[in-house]
């Protein structure tokens, strides 16, 4: 048993808020569910105020969220910034008043909707692309700089190419997958960034400190083959409420899926599956460049949902049962958009007890000795993919695979 109270620390434009209390808070990062690239994060944050002091924060101010781990660390929940301001009387009387200051904040996915990118891509990987439209978004043009800015007092230990970052985090590249060139292009840049890296089988995702990342298809299973799972015990979850679901609407049984400067389309499609539940039938856009990636598209889409199957899709942990210990709880505080778990202990009739899978979104909910987090999950079979032959480290030799190891079996090489 291991006793745990959360300690938080709230920083605006990285100074700690001291005059104020939290008393409340709501944080929603990732998606629901793998089908779709993830919308910025979103927090909704309650301090106590009572010596009616005058608010320093303003709209835009970057805000992040923090809590004290089990090694007394703090580790971020969130990073972005605010966008609502408010300040609400809570109690009154002739001695004392308390007020409730409410702030909304939003991730940094926010500002890509907020941009737009006009021009031209020749053709590249998914990768390689989506590092370059997120570059005009954030890093700061040279122009941009202040004019009376000099260079004795820029920050020496700054590298080159990270000067004036102001928001990008990991990004894969290459990437896996070439897409075909673009000309006058005029949309958002969270648009043509979701719809290049559903190109790519990839995804967007923010990380705790703010930034903005890219994962390409084969980044999971690459971080699982040199990490492995993170192991938790159903026991210790939120009980009530646990469920598996199935259901109709998730299946897909004829997939088109376009591809190519001249929008070219393939096709593939499961006869079993027409015969049991009709023709369900999608078509899928994409800015492939190849035929041969458009099919194998086709053939993985087709492999996840053509047949339903019951799937955990969420779990809740409240982090301060003493029955979680350090290392599990110090886990689920860094969790992370594609953290594979292995949760053992479930009820032998939902996923024979046992489920592999990823994290694709969650949720803190925080009070006053309080914190709980709601994770969204995906079984791990809608994510890996096999590593692609340019993204086996250049230094691996024969002798290191398994001699037994069928071709068919090898997705991943570690």
């Amino acid at each position: 048993m291991t006793l745990w109270n959360p300690v938080y620390r709230v920083k605006v434009n990285g100074s700690t808020v001291t005059s104020a209390t939290l008393s409340g808070l709501t944080i929603t990062s990732g998606r629901t569910d793998i089908y779709s690239q993830p919308i910025a994060g979103y927090c909704n944050l309650t301090l106590i105020e009572t010596a009616e002091a005058s608010i320093p924060f303003e709209i835009n101010d970057a805000v992040t969220i923090e809590v004290k781990d089990s090694t007394n660390t703090y580790v971020n929940l969130f990073g972005g910034f605010i966008t609502d301001l408010g300040i609400t009387v809570q109690t009154s009387g002739s001695t004392a008043t308390s007020q409730q200051i409410k702030i909304v904040a939003v991730g940094a996915l926010a500002r890509l909707a907020r941009a737009v990118y006009t021009g031209n891509f020749a053709h590249q990987f998914d990768g390689d692309r989506i590092e370059e439209l997120l570059s005009t978004v954030l890093f700061d043009q040279w122009n941009e700089m202040p004019a009376a800015e000099t260079w004795n007092f820029y920050d020496p230990a700054v590298q080159w190419e990270d000067a004036e970052n102001s928001g990008l985090g990991e990004i894969d590249i290459p990437g896996d997958y070439e897409l075909h060139s673009e000309s006058n292009l005029n949309d958002t840049v969270y648009n043509l960034a979701s719809r290049f890296a559903t190109s790519g089988l990839g995804y967007l995702y923010e990380d705790a400190q703010g930034r903005i990342g890219y994962a390409d298809s084969t980044h999971r299973s690459q971080y699982l083959s040199t990490n492995g799972y993170v192991d938790l015990d159903g026991n210790h979850a939120i009980g009530p409420a646990l469920s598996i679901v199935k259901r109709a609407g998730d299946v897909r049984n004829a997939i088109t899926v376009g591809y190519g400067v001249s929008n070219a389309e393939v096709s593939d499609e499961d006869a079993d599956s027409i015969a049991l539940y009709g023709q369900l039938a999608t078509t899928i856009r994409t800015t492939l460049r190849n035929q041969n990636d458009a099919e194998d598209q086709a053939a993985f889409y087709l492999l996840i949902r053509a047949y339903p199957q019951f799937a955990l899709r969420q779990i809740t942990f409240a982090l301060g049962n003493t029955e979680i210990d350090n290392s599990d709880r110090d886990n689920l505080l860094n969790v992370f958009m594609g953290m594979p778990l292995n949760i053992v202990n479930l009820p032998a009739n939902m996923v024979n007890g046992e489920f592999q899978g990823f994290v694709e979104g969650w949720t803190w909910t925080a009070g006053l000795n309080r914190l709980e987090l709601t994770m969204n999950l995906s079984p791990i079979a809608f994510s890996l993919q096999a590593f692609r032959w340019n993204s086996v480290p250049a230094v691996e030799t024969w002798n290191t695979i398994s001699p037994t190891l069928e071709w068919l079996d090898a997705t991943i090489v570690a």
